[in-house]
């Protein structure tokens, strides 16, 4: 194998070779079994004698870190203790800057999928046409194909912005040219994009609470003052917005997590208050594909008339996360902006993928996945409404919802402690429930459940619900 070894500086060269495989066994780079290089080859490298290398050998195999088999080479053994004399990283290595607070949150692939998995925003994957994607995906991944020896234009493929700006077009009333809409990795790096092209560090940035968690602590984490503002039955109440705020995050088409549209009145309120401060709105309308009823409202971007909306779109929860495509749809005054902090961030994205996906749509493909896939979560969407509404509906309150891949229920008790321990009863039954509580940005919370149905399996959809119906009556009647 090609181990590093330096021996820069004056010393004993053999010592140095030794200092440098012990180092190496013991910090785990060099693992039980592998080779190390002969020590002819080594002494060529390194410009030094073969009985330098042979001596430092010698001193490692007499102390057990080495092993020499007969016409084989010479290995490295088990491991020995670590040298606990040696100075831990942790103690004395770099801080995050003043304020930094983060850490990363576990995401639905580091754990074991439950048996009945209702945690929210996951697509089912055996709904996606891998067969089709695998066919388009190998046509664009061939050599010469979309240039893959020059640096792409930091705004996407345009292939895949055309098909985009067609297909908002149609299937949301979305007003956009190819030209005003910049490709990202997911929502979660639009939202970056455009936070660092608007907000200032102390500016105020109100959002929805509840809300969704990730955007609030981007935006926190970029320097500004998140301030929550509370949500009714017709979207985020305008009225309770901070009077300084530089922008403003939404979710009208069904609001995370409680899943209620913003009714048009307040979308016009909204929107009038956003010209009046010169402030930017961000209209996030994830999970907008699959609706179940009830015709949908015009979106903001489409009401605006000043310039004030951008429009935020991801293909994570229509197809599968690991795609990591989104898009902003930006008004003309801030193209420029935003495609320089695309540049300034990553370059440009993965554009054999972003080609693919292009494909996918104008062949159809993304239109027959959705009708599909629409039908499947609709029967398990109704098999959640029927037991909430139905056997638990003395215990729970269905939040009104006809979209997206999760349901929202309060719990009529009001009691978050009750809340919390009904969802770790379920868990160690197998039912991955989340808490509404956990969804507020401001105390106090409201006590409920949120219940996707994205990852659950149509055939366990009900089982799972009778479980998490049990443990919630279980709990309730010894509080």
């Amino acid at each position: 194998m090609d181990f590093h070894i330096s021996l820069d500086g004056r010393g004993d060269l053999t010592a140095g070779i030794y200092r440098a495989l012990r180092d190496g066994i013991r910090d785990g780079h060099l693992r039980p079994g592998d080779r190390v290089p002969p020590t002819r080859e080594l002494a060529k490298r390194l410009e030094v004698s073969r009985t330098t290398v042979a001596t430092a050998y010698d001193r490692l195999t007499a102390e057990g870190f080495l092993t020499g088999r007969s016409r084989a080479g010479t290995f490295v053994t088990a491991a020995p203790t670590p040298d606990r004399r040696r100075r831990d990283p942790t103690e004395t290595g770099l801080r995050p800057r003043a304020g930094w607070t983060f850490t990363p949150t576990p995401t639905s692939s580091q754990e074991e999928a439950p048996r009945y998995d209702f945690r929210i925003g996951i697509p089912d994957p055996e709904l996606f046409p891998f067969d089709t994607w695998r066919r388009l995906l190998t046509s664009e991944m061939r050599l010469r194909a979309n240039s893959p020896g020059t640096y792409a234009e930091p705004a996407g493929h345009r292939g895949l912005r055309q098909a985009i700006a067609r297909y908002v077009g149609y299937a949301r009333s979305v007003r956009a040219e190819p030209d005003d809409i910049v490709i990202t990795n997911g929502t979660q790096q639009a939202l970056d994009l455009i936070a660092r092209v608007l907000v200032s560090p102390g500016d105020v940035v109100a959002v929805e609470d509840p809300g969704y968690p990730p955007a609030r602590d981007l935006f926190a984490s970029l320097g500004a003052r998140v301030v929550g503002v509370p949500v009714d039955g017709e979207g985020v109440v305008v009225e309770r917005l901070p009077g300084g705020a530089r922008l403003v995050y939404v979710t009208p088409s069904h609001q995370f997590p409680l899943g209620t549209p913003m009714s048009l009145a307040r979308r016009r309120a909204l929107l009038e208050w956003s010209s009046r401060r010169g402030a930017a709105v961000v209209e996030d309308d994830y999970d907008s594909e699959f609706r179940f009823s009830a015709r949908p409202l015009d979106p903001l971007q489409s009401l605006d008339t000043t310039g004030h909306v951008l429009y935020v779109g991801t293909f994570s929860k229509t197809l599968l996360p690991g795609l990591r495509i989104g898009f902003v749809v930006t008004p003309p005054t801030l193209r420029s902006a935003l495609r320089a902090a695309k540049q300034l961030s990553d370059g440009h994205g993965h554009i054999a993928t972003q080609a693919a996906l292009a494909r996918f749509m104008d062949e159809g493909q993304l239109a027959r996945h959705i009708r599909k896939a629409a039908r499947v979560y609709a029967a398990r969407h109704d098999a959640i409404v029927e037991t909430i509404t139905g056997d638990l509906a003395d215990e729970l309150e269905l939040v009104p919802s006809s979209a997206g891949l999760h349901v929202c229920a309060r719990l009529r008790c009001g009691d978050n402690a009750a809340a919390d321990a009904v969802v770790a009863s379920a868990r160690e039954q197998g039912v991955a429930v989340e808490s509404l509580a956990s969804y507020f940005h401001e105390v106090p919370a409201e006590a409920g459940f949120v219940l996707g149905y994205g990852a659950a399996r149509s055939a366990t959809v009900r089982d799972g619900l009778t479980i998490f119906g049990t443990a919630l009556r279980r709990v309730l009647a010894a509080s």
